[in-house]
């Protein structure tokens, strides 16, 4: 079994301003892998630096050299076969950058193992849903917002007065909104005077993770106080995570990230144990090329019915970024983007 490794910088066609950081460059992950003939790809797109609980790409290569893959070897010789996709999630350590490294394993695997077995993904992830689009805007810069295919918006926010040129831009919209905070807001009154100012213009679906990861008392604190409703995303990493949201009452709705949860898997129970819960659950990204979000795709068709940010990622570089494949995850990245990817050399005794 072989793994090869590159990194693919892309620069976003309009960058996109969070709370405490700027969507401009993002680099994405390819992973390969060869078994007997047979290729399997995986992709995960980390932050640029660790923030909000989630780890940097350095973080997630360092990883995946250092733990994950090492341990997907050593578990192949010793057992003369290549792991499970499914079994991948156990080489996850309590480190924030596993759960990434893992999620790209997972998915390298997935692929490699339905085309070994002749299968494709929809054997495994059957449609049930007609998914919508979720798409990601800023009330942070001037930037153009792409929305024409949007059944969602999401509003990239901070505690700030809203200026009368951004309530127009709001105004202006024709769906629901989800006014993002990224984790960056300090009391309850910089939330609520900001929705009551958008919601006088546009109509807010819900407010995404004003507090901290984790902070589920304050966020329940909160939405008793809301009259829409509570999103949480960087709080939301695994079923305790749900559980103790549901337990608190600290928001009715979740995203779920396949790549911050540790894989599809992961997301996919993820999912089934939000609605047991009582929670309406949707998929999130970390502006993944077409490869990565057509699978995410799959998955949220299958599973989801909320609006989920499963769309493409306008970039500067030219839409090459994908391949369609017969079998396996359907899709891969394409020869174009590996050419002007950088491959990430191993160092001794790395296993790939």
């Amino acid at each position: 079994m072989n793994f090869t490794l590159w990194r693919d910088d892309v620069e976003l066609r309009r960058a996109v301003r969070a709370a405490a950081q700027v969507h401009a460059v993002r680099s994405r992950l390819y992973l390969r892998v060869e078994h007997d003939g047979v290729r399997g790809f995986g992709e995960v797109s980390p932050q640029p630096e660790g923030l909000n609980g989630d780890p940097g790409i350095d973080e997630v290569i360092a990883e995946l050299r250092d733990v994950v893959l090492a341990q997907v070897r050593a578990a192949s010789d010793l057992e003369d076969a290549v792991p499970s996709w499914t079994r991948v999630v156990r080489f996850a350590g309590p480190r924030r950058e596993s759960n990434v490294a893992v999620a790209l394993v997972e998915m390298a695997l997935l692929d490699l193992e339905l085309r070994a077995a002749g299968m494709d993904l929809a054997s495994l992830w059957p449609a049930r849903f007609d998914t919508p689009c979720l798409s990601t805007v800023s009330l942070l810069d001037d930037e153009p917002w792409e929305v024409a295919s949007a059944a969602r918006v999401r509003v990239k926010t901070a505690p700030h007065s809203i200026s009368t040129e951004a309530l127009e831009r709001l105004g202006a919209l024709t769906v629901a909104i989800v006014l993002d905070f990224n984790c960056s807001a300090h009391d309850d009154d910089e939330v609520l005077d900001q929705v009551e100012a958008v919601g006088a213009v546009a109509t807010i679906a819900a407010v995404e993770q004003p507090f901290a990861a984790g902070n589920v008392i304050d966020h329940a604190r909160l939405g008793a106080q809301l009259d829409v409703a509570l999103s949480l995303d960087e709080g939301v990493r695994s079923v305790r995570d749900l559980e103790q949201i549901a337990r608190y009452r600290a928001a009715s709705l979740v995203c779920i990230k396949p790549a911050r949860v540790g894989g599809l898997a992961n997301a996919r129970s993820m999912v089934e144990r939000s609605l047991a819960l009582g929670l309406t659950p949707y998929l999130g990204g970390f502006f993944e090329s077409g490869f990565a979000r057509g699978v995410h795709r799959r998955l949220a068709e299958h599973c989801v019915s909320e609006p989920s940010d499963v769309g493409p990622v306008a970039t500067l570089s030219a839409q090459d970024d994908v391949d369609v494949a017969e079998g396996g995850l359907g899709l891969g990245p394409s020869a174009a983007v590996l050419a002007r990817a950088t491959a990430i050399t191993a160092r001794p005794g790395d296993p790939f």
